[in-house]
């Protein structure tokens, strides 16, 4: 399964990858392979890490710790303390190294640097009064992603999949309707 970075920020990326979640759950990030694989594909991030269980299990609490606070700024809420404390707690971890060559900037670290710096990225945007969180308006997807569209209209949190079924779907109904 391929991974969808369409939220605006690596945090809210790493929590959408449990789709559904109110109807049937599909977790993205199985075993610590697929975070490996995640992580790779996740610009920005070192690309080569390695996650042995008690990483995986850190990475699994830090995206369901980002998603209910995301949530909670869905929905206007106070900030859950105890998301609060793991997304804390893991943005205080060791930050990847950064090295810049003529072949441009490569980051290194291991798993505990990548989800500090997926926590940091988290916090910062949690934080900006400014930050317009949505959660998709597709009917069972429970993604939140941030709305940086003119006017805040964005409706979907990709086109790739979520927009693209709903007009289509929308289209089948009105020739449906019209024949």
């Amino acid at each position: 399964m391929d991974f969808a970075f369409v939220s605006g920020n690596p945090a809210l990326d790493l929590a959408g990858t449990v789709g559904f979640r109110r109807d049937d759950p599909v977790d993205m990030l199985a075993t610590p392979a697929d975070l490996e694989r995640w992580v790779a594909a996740c610009e920005g991030l070192p690309d080569r890490v390695s996650a042995d269980s008690a990483a995986f299990e850190s990475a699994v609490a830090l995206r369901e710790a980002v998603y209910r606070l995301a949530l909670d700024r869905v929905l206007g809420r106070s900030f859950d303390p105890g998301s609060l404390k793991v997304v804390n707690d893991t943005a205080a971890g060791p930050v990847p190294a950064v090295e810049l060559s003529d072949a441009g900037l490569r980051r290194s670290g291991d798993l505990r640097a990548v989800l500090a710096e997926v926590a940091r990225s988290g916090i910062a945007v949690l934080a900006d009064p400014d930050a317009c969180f949505k959660e998709c308006g597709r009917t069972r997807c429970t993604r939140v992603y941030l709305d940086r569209s003119r006017g805040a209209r964005r409706t979907w949190c990709g086109m790739g999949e979520c927009g693209n079924r709903v007009k289509a779907a929308a289209y089948r109904a009105r020739r449906r309707a019209s024949e």
